[in-house]
């Protein structure tokens, strides 16, 4: 009898402990999403028994984040810190041997071994080096550096950056287009490839010199090099186009490893190519695709090209999702890949002989990589809920994931005690009827301790691109969590332009950015009112890039029967579609978008140009942008506040001049998610 007291005490006991801890979780806040360990670019070691992976901290009071390379047992366990101290470390890359690892810090390349010890350092090049990749022998590396073409060695770029920054005058001449890119002036310099003994004391050599970018400029995705796994060739991806502003037309090259001539694999295809990855055999080369000449929204195919033959085949024929990261498996049977599906990224697998891809694996996934015994893959994923951790998988065969409860399992818990502290609700997703009967979907985050028989404010967040998605995934930038946390119900809808819905869907917008989109949002938003916890006197939309474009339209034409926004929030939005062709610097993003030049096709710049309905302005706007936004420049929030301010709307500016498209500085981002909830709150919370 006393036994079965003092068991009935301790169940008691344990579960007031949970239903303490359940009651103790709060809302996240802004300083909270700060402090989350944000873990990537995990590198599985050639025996598959360790990992090496980053992971970025934000520093609030230095507004800079530091990044540092760890290293963790595949099976789990407690992971080491192999770098730390004050500069950043990242980019860990293995030996092939697996005794050594490479890094990036300082601007140069280091080596050291699995404990952190033992540093070397490989590069000294005064241009900086980046994005090592080891050759299967280990005895060299190729890396990436802003060069000026002209120079033939690494004295002479020394001194011209000297007299640049010596110079009074920081005047500049340009004499062609794609002077500048995304938050940087390139200031006459290319990215060029060099080789380097990766035992460090060796001049680094160029492989691919001359006035062109190789690779190209990317904000993501897989690497644009690789060495054949003779360690004879190098491939890589360039664009040699003469008005690089116009064109998405990347190519393939191969050229010696050790330097000579280049040949072109792929310039048969005016569209994208870009990731080469050779197969263990050497005679493969898999690589992503875009077919459509000046469409950067064309769907990547996952291409394979034989070196023996110099033909290449498609193997994503009848997949209609664009391929993430990919690998080969160790037989060069199979390729597995990433690739979006309906606000979610699973992997797949697709034969190299041919064959229809299967999906393996389902949740917002990436960075996938496969162990020698073909048996193991190792993936990073993430949830509306749980930041990026690293988990592996256990294969039954390579088409299909063992059954067994421990098939799939978390590597990484670089988070899991921080965040067992929150009250956070999983993204939901939602389907109603747009624009012409079309099924569209989106997700619905509701606050703490949500009751559905009360009424709360709404936030609609619009996502950028436009050929871009919401998903079920963790982010810093537009996190939900923390629009939730402030009390707010968050609807994030994938309208027509959004990817993970099939190619057509993605391109329905292009010439149309007004138009389906619209209807498939205002009926979004109509929907979600119709689940009958929403005040629809209480509902805000926010924005960014694209995003904030549709908020300037929205602004516009705010006259929906069903319900009216109260307030708006516009970031780094396109506002003045013919003003932002002249200074925007990818040509052939709305050359595409609106069909042409603003002189050749003005109407329909007009027509689709929230600056054209400036008199219809009435709703509350704040618009916040960052002065080196290259993307859609500055001008574009000036000018909208401008009008705003002219036709006494109330409004407000907030700008910051340290930062590009993105806020990414950690308290110019507390600032960016404080000013924003102010603004909602103030509109959508007063009585």
């Amino acid at each position: 009898m006393k036994r079965l007291i003092f068991a009935m005490i301790i169940c008691a006991l344990a579960c007031a402990s949970v239903a303490t801890a359940q009651t103790a979780r709060r809302p996240m806040t802004i300083d909270d999403l700060l402090r989350v360990r944000r873990v990537g670019d995990p590198q599985l070691s050639p025996d598959g028994k360790w990992l090496a992976y980053s992971v970025a901290v934000p520093d609030k009071a230095a507004n800079r984040s530091r990044t540092q390379v760890y290293l963790l047992s595949v099976d789990g366990g407690a992971a080491k810190a192999l770098t730390s101290g004050e500069a950043s470390s990242s980019e860990p890359r293995w030996s092939p041997d697996g005794t050594r690892i490479a890094f990036v810090s300082g601007g140069q390349i280091w080596t050291m071994d699995a404990t952190g010890g033992a540093r070397q350092q490989v590069t000294s090049i005064s241009t900086g080096a980046d994005a090592p990749v080891w050759s299967h022998d280990g005895k060299y590396m190729l890396f990436v550096s802003d060069v000026y073409p002209e120079c033939k060695d690494d004295a002479c770029n020394k001194q011209r950056d000297a007299e640049m920054a010596a110079s009074k005058v920081k005047a500049r001449t340009v004499d062609h287009l794609l002077y500048r890119h995304w938050t940087a002036w390139k200031d006459g310099k290319r990215t060029h490839i060099f080789i380097v003994p990766s035992g460090g004391g060796g001049a680094a050599v160029d492989l691919t010199p001359g006035d062109a970018d190789a690779p190209p400029f990317s904000l993501g995705g897989p690497t644009d090099y690789a060495f054949s796994p003779d360690d004879k060739w190098v491939a890589y991806a360039s664009n040699t186009e003469k008005v690089e502003a116009t064109s998405t037309n990347s190519d393939l090259y191969l050229v010696p490893a050790l330097g000579g001539a280049s040949s072109c694999l792929t310039c048969n295809n005016k569209g994208a190519d870009a990731s080469p990855q050779f197969s263990p055999d050497g005679r493969y080369i898999v690589y992503r695709s875009q077919t459509t000449p000046g469409y950067e929204s064309d769907r990547w195919r996952l291409m394979l090209y034989d070196t023996q033959t110099k033909q290449a085949r498609e193997l994503t024929t009848k997949f209609d999702q664009w391929v993430e990261s990919f690998t080969f498996s160790p037989d060069g049977k199979y390729i597995y890949f990433a690739a979006g599906e309906r606000g979610r990224q699973p992997i797949y697998v697709v034969p190299t002989a041919g064959g229809q891809a299967a999906r393996l694996l389902t949740g917002f996934d990436d960075d996938v990589q496969l162990a020698r015994d073909g048996k193991t893959i190792i993936f990073s994923r993430s949830t509306a809920i749980r930041p990026t951790e690293i988990f592996r998988a256990t294969l039954a065969d390579p088409l299909r994931v063992a059954s067994d409860g421990n098939a799939i399992a978390q590597v990484t818990h670089e988070n899991d005690g921080f965040m067992a502290q929150y009250d956070l609700n999983a993204a939901e997703e939602l389907t109603w009827t747009g624009a012409g009967d079309a099924k569209i979907s989106g997700w619905l985050v509701k606050p703490p301790a949500f009751d559905p028989a009360k009424k709360y404010p709404l936030i609609v967040l619009i996502h950028g691109g436009p050929q871009g998605a919401w998903n079920d995934s963790w982010g810093y930038r537009w996190n939900p969590q923390i629009f939730a946390a402030a009390g707010y119900v968050v609807f994030m809808p994938n309208p027509r332009g959004s990817t993970g819905y099939g190619q057509q869907f993605v391109g329905d917008i292009s010439g149309d950015w007004g138009g389906k989109v619209y209807t498939d949002i205002m009926n979004g938003v109509a929907h979600v009112i119709s689940l009958g916890f929403v005040d629809k006197e209480r509902i805000g939309a926010a924005g960014g890039s694209y995003g904030g474009y549709m908020v300037d339209w929205l602004e516009g034409h705010n006259n929906d029967p069903r319900f009216q926004f109260r307030a708006l929030v516009a970031h780094a939005g396109v506002y003045n579609l013919s003003s932002m062709y002249g200074v925007t610097e990818e040509l052939w993003f709305p050359e595409w978008e609106f069909k042409g030049t603003p002189w050749d096709n003005p109407e329909m710049y007009a027509r689709w140009s929230p600056n054209m309905f400036v008199k219809n302005f009435k709703t509350p706007l704040l618009v916040t942008h960052g002065e080196i936004d290259f993307r859609v420049p500055f001008d574009q929030g000036l000018q909208l506040f401008t009008a705003l301010q002219k036709m006494g709307v109330e409004s407000k500016l907030l700008e910051f001049p340290d930062e590009g498209h993105w806020i990414l500085k950690p308290q110019n981002s507390a600032l960016w998610y404080s000013t924003v909830i102010n603004w909602f709150d103030a509109h959508l919370k007063k009585q």
